[in-house]
């Protein structure tokens, strides 16, 4: 069977943890940020996991 390719615009996205998490971050921080208040542009800069079905298609992606 041959080599699968990592898909590279997944892999500019996500980082793979050393407990074998996959990290993201999170969406709507780059712009129209006056009308947000403190705390959610404060939630939207901490990173995230993805987890569910999704973690599956990701890893798949990634080839690991």
């Amino acid at each position: 069977m041959p080599k699968l390719k990592t898909h590279k615009g997944t892999a500019k996205r996500v980082k793979i943890t050393g407990t074998g998490k996959i990290s993201r971050e999170r969406a709507f921080g780059n712009h129209i940020l006056a009308k947000k208040s403190k705390a959610r542009k404060r939630n939207i800069k901490t990173s995230a996991f993805v987890e569910g079905k999704i973690k599956k298609n990701v890893k798949k992606a990634l080839g690991v």
